[in-house]
């Protein structure tokens, strides 16, 4: 039995796999609403089922509370297993999330975002079908396909799910920490499926994420919403306060207007300009991914470059403000603006929290309004980037030759997995970033998706890359 019979069996029971797919998607694992708090612990309830009925042994860690919409909630379980315990053999650590973000059929989908919906191009439409839903069941349904044909899983695996990824990780750093030594001793690397190719036809292996900053600017002025009628023009409105400071955040064009935060980043060197040189990325599949005629720069290096190892920051909405369909003449009393950084090397977080804080609190000064502001960080998690050497990245790169016979970009992402650094410091281990889903997925946003290419040779690929682990020379650690 081969390698080759395990890709036969996988393309055989296409069906079966999407079937499963869509019986997960169904679970509306919100993590940022407590409406939905019940439906997140039923998605880590159904992972350790599954995981049990595979033969794994499992560890339910419950992490502790939180506060969420003014009320204190249980955290949603890490999901610790174990399949295999054999010492001859190599162990080798998954983690996903099993959380999503929100989605509404009346944002614009064009299907029920909590039924996988596959259309005649094959992509299979649902919230969680890229992100992370398709790739945590992948590497089930790579353990599966291996029982089911008698082929040996030739490394022992342990695997770390998370409910609480899309709203800032909260609560799992602890348990990563205070389990390094005790269930994840032994481990040799570790494996994450949370991003994606860096086109629409090439694989990629990650070795680079940016970090995140998340701020809110609470203005408060009024008792109560007033009527703009009765008071427009007679005092000082906290939104017209907020608007002021949410545009001397950053202009148009991408500049960050927060004095000291580019003094922070690493330099360019020479040797990093030649590694994006020959990537499977064009100016034309980059307007196709984002559904924008306007980006910034107008070719793929300076793209990338203020995609991966610049910082950006970006303005996310107003809690507070009337923003239903019709017309309300309202004067909002208390509004919140949201907005990020994306941080990058060499930023420190704390240094960037402080300037941000300097900056909108001297900004609001200059405004002279009688109104009440705060502006604080909500979560923060740092960049991280890795060696695209380490044997973990070859074993990565010689299974997606086997798989797709060609060989992968090395690529960095502009995304956030804060949890690659806590396992990579934690565990003393390298963590590999292997993704299953392409550019134009559209986590996130409206109509996520997953191709059933992608799905189906990631599948594939999850075990090849367990068998090429299993073989890997490791007396070189880069």
């Amino acid at each position: 039995m081969t390698i080759d019979n395990y890709f036969a069996h996988i393309e055989a029971n296409q069906s079966k796999y999407i079937d499963r797919l869509r019986e997960i998607v169904a679970i509306p694992s919100v993590s940022g609403d407590v409406a939905h708090r019940a439906q997140v612990v039923k998605m880590g309830e159904w992972l350790l089922d599954e995981l049990k009925r595979l033969g794994a042994t499992t560890k339910r860690v419950e992490p502790g509370k939180q506060e969420l919409e003014g009320q204190t909630i249980d955290l949603p379980p890490v999901v610790l297993a174990t399949y295999g315990t054999d010492p001859t053999k190599k162990t080798v650590l998954i983690y996903g999330h099993y959380d999503v973000q929100p989605a509404l059929k009346e944002d614009g989908w064009n299907t029920d975002p909590w039924t996988l919906t596959e259309d005649k191009e094959g992509r299979l439409y649902g919230r969680g079908a890229t992100d992370d839903k398709g790739p945590v069941l992948g590497w089930l349904c790579a353990i599966e396909a291996h029982q089911e044909l008698g082929l040996d899983l030739p490394v022992n695996l342990k695997f770390c799910f998370e409910g609480m990824e899309e709203s800032g990780s909260e609560g799992l750093n602890e348990v990563i920490i205070a389990e390094a030594d005790k269930y994840f001793a032994g481990v040799d690397c570790v494996c994450i499926s949370d991003n994606y190719w860096l086109g629409k036809s090439k694989p990629c292996l990650t070795y680079g994420l940016r970090g995140v900053s998340y701020f809110q600017i609470q203005v408060s002025g009024p008792k109560a919403d007033l009527h703009s009628g009765v008071f427009g023009g007679t005092i000082h409105e906290p939104m017209t306060d907020l608007v002021a400071l949410m545009g001397r955040l950053v202009t148009p064009k991408g500049e960050i207007l927060v004095p000291g935060i580019m003094d922070q980043v690493a330099p360019l060197t020479e040797e990093e300009k030649k590694t994006y040189n020959g990537l499977d990325f064009s100016m034309q599949d980059f307007k196709h991914s984002s559904g924008s005629n306007g980006p910034i720069f107008d070719n793929e290096t300076d793209t990338l470059m203020h995609r991966w190892r610049y910082p950006s920051l970006s303005l996310h909405g107003i809690e507070g403000a009337f923003y239903s369909s019709g017309a309300k003449t309202v004067i909002p009393a208390k509004v919140s603006g949201k907005f990020s950084i994306r941080t990058v090397p060499n930023m420190q977080l704390a240094e960037v929290t402080k300037l941000v804080i300097k900056h909108v609190e001297a900004e609001f000064a200059k405004l002279g309004s009688p109104n009440k502001m705060r502006v604080e960080c909500l979560h923060d998690g740092i960049w991280w980037v890795s060696s695209p050497n380490h044997w973990n990245f070859v074993a990565g790169a010689n299974a997606v030759e086997k798989v797709f016979q060609t060989k992968p970009d090395l690529t960095r992402e502009g995304g956030s997995i804060p949890v690659t650094l806590t396992f990579q410091d934690a565990l003393k281990r390298n963590v590999l970033l292997l993704p299953m889903g392409s550019s134009d997925d559209g986590a996130h946003s409206i109509n996520e998706k997953v191709d059933r290419f992608n799905y189906i040779q990631g599948i594939k690929l999850y075990g090849a890359y367990l068998h090429e682990i299993a073989t890997i020379d490791t007396s070189s650690e880069h």
